[in-house]
């Protein structure tokens, strides 16, 4: 691979912008940081407007013409803007996965009204006692003549109070190894018997709980087979990585507080930049940046080869996610007191960026899996090392 540094979406820039310029409200970047939703609904009407999310997608499932070069130089604009778009990275997961595995008839039901903005769906995986350890899950679905009855609960299911989906990973054999009695299902949140209360996370994020009592779904609703779930959301994880706006842009500190640095004086009269102490740990982060850069590349190369990368994934998300907070706890240090002013403080270096970049940090770690599981993927895949847990 060649690892220079190559502007391949050069040509969209400047559409890119224009269209950002265009479309994009400056308020709808404040909205989402004061509440915590990341998911803002006139801009994804914008983006299935104007084909953007249909960009790539062949047009008997609903694509558009928009050449995906512009499309993803949106995304990565929109990153730059800090205008999120959570909600429509979960659905491109999950309409992936429908595409891989799913009947022509549940391609035709869910890919082109996502494309077309209509339908968002949120990931439904995770559970109170069992956090990150997916396939511990409890929330059972059994047969109820042509359909299923689902009943349990989910945490942290984000944007799930936009989505008029969730997919929800539950329970349909007890009898087997906890792996192999896991079922998906693509639930209406309009659903009778389907309700959520918010959680409000250290990062300032909101996410949900999600409960699920006599929740009926027809058979249509199960994607993948019945007990193949967890071989399911292996497919959606994968998947995971290539969104729109996913790793699109390695979100890192270090050019921010290496401009502080570079312009703050201490009262001798030097550049905070100046002491070698701040300039080792800032060029440690840049050289974290760039293997996190370098992971994702990795991620995409895989992906435009046609070839499914699986453990990549992981590989990127903890070392990137674990230097995170590294980084901001070094930058607390640097700042002194300073660091732990608040976006809305007076005098906050960087607008409070480095004080909220640390709680965010701290849940980075956890979404999309702990750290703990990630390294457990690695050493079982990557490195062929035995199972650490049993599966039963």
């Amino acid at each position: 691979m060649d690892f220079r540094e190559f502007d391949e979406l050069a040509a969209h820039r400047t559409a890119a912008r224009a269209w950002i310029d265009a479309n994009v409200r400056r308020e709808w970047a404040e909205e989402q940081h004061r509440s915590g939703t990341h998911q803002t609904p006139e801009l994804h009407a914008c983006l299935a407007r104007d084909g953007i999310l249909g960009a790539g997608w062949p047009t008997e499932l609903g694509g558009s013409d928009v050449d995906p070069g512009f499309a993803r130089a949106i995304f990565e604009e929109l990153v730059r803007a800090e205008v999120l778009c959570e909600g429509w990275i979960t659905t491109v997961m999950v309409i992936n996965t429908i595409n891989h595995l799913g009947t022509e008839e549940q391609k035709r039901a869910y890919i082109p009204p996502a494309l077309r903005g209509e339908i968002l769906i949120a990931l439904g995986y995770s559970e109170p006692d069992s956090g990150s350890d997916a396939a511990a899950a409890k929330t059972a679905a059994t047969r109820d003549g042509d359909g299923w009855l689902i009943n349990g609960q989910k945490m942290f299911t984000s944007t799930a109070q936009l989505c008029s989906h969730v997919f929800v990973l539950a329970r349909t054999n007890p009898e087997v190894p906890k792996h192999k009695g896991l079922t998906m299902f693509l639930v209406p949140t309009s659903a009778d018997g389907y309700e959520l209360q918010p959680i409000h996370t250290l990062g300032g994020q909101r996410t949900n709980a999600t409960f699920y009592s006599d929740v009926r779904v027809p058979d249509s609703a199960q994607l993948g087979g019945v007990d193949e779930g967890w071989s399911v959301m292996h497919v959606a994880l994968v998947y995971e990585r290539a969104a729109p706006g996913t790793g699109a842009i390695e979100q890192t500190p270090t050019d921010a507080i290496a401009a502080w640095a570079r312009e703050t004086r201490r009262p001798d009269g030097r550049t905070v930049l100046d002491d070698p102490l701040v300039a080792e740990r800032i060029g440690r982060m840049a050289v974290d940046a760039e293997v996190a850069r370098v992971l994702s590349l990795r991620i995409r190369w895989l992906a435009e080869k046609g070839e499914m990368p699986g453990v990549e994934g992981s590989m990127w998300k903890m070392f990137a996610t674990e230097a995170a907070q590294r980084h901001y706890s070094d930058i607390l240090d640097i700042l002194g007191a300073e660091g732990v002013l608040t976006p809305d403080a007076e005098g906050a270096p960087v607008a409070g960026r480095f004080e909220h970049g640390l709680r965010t940090s701290v849940v980075g770690t956890i979404y999309g899996g702990t750290s703990e599981i990630i390294r457990e993927i690695i050493a079982e895949r990557r490195l062929g090392l035995p199972k650490s847990r049993s599966s039963k």
